[in-house]
């Protein structure tokens, strides 16, 4: 199904701030970020068990390592003036529900992306922040290529 109506009027107006302070997809993208982080991590921690187990984790990305991401790949013009750590990992849920519902990225392709983009020791809490906060950041310099550019 497509969802692009869901869309519609963002792209009329092509702006970047739009699409980043928009509250509804932040939430709409609240769920893919956490969704797909947490496939991400659950592919990469059974990849590196010693164990050969199966891991799966299901977990909400952190506001800190959404926002940081956003800022790393010089995107703060998309949030709002003044925008605090949780406006700015707003902003980075509403681009990500953006791409996909202008079908630029599915799931799987986010998915993947942060997969091949996570590494080291994901079991480590300063770790994970670390790598997860660089993964985000270049899945954003990606999605940068894919938005409106005014």
């Amino acid at each position: 199904m497509d969802y692009e109506f869901l869309i519609r009027d963002l792209n009329i107006n092509k702006s970047q701030k739009a699409i980043g302070t928009d509250k509804g997809l932040a939430k709409i993208g609240d769920g893919i970020v956490n969704l797909t982080y947490s496939m991400a991590k659950s592919i990469v921690l059974t990849q590196t068990n010693l164990n050969n187990k199966v891991l799966r984790t299901g977990l909400k990305v952190s506001k800190k390592i959404l926002a940081n991401s956003l800022k790393n790949a010089n995107m703060k013009n998309f949030a709002k003036s003044r925008a605090d750590a949780h406006d700015l990992a707003d902003t980075v849920e509403a681009l990500i529900a953006y791409v996909w519902l202008s079908n630029h990225m599915s799931l799987n392709e986010i998915i993947d992306f942060l997969t091949s983009n996570l590494s080291g020791n994901l079991t480590i809490r300063s770790e994970e922040i670390k790598n997860a906060t660089e993964a985000f950041t270049k899945l954003l310099v990606n999605i940068k290529k894919l938005l409106p550019q005014t």
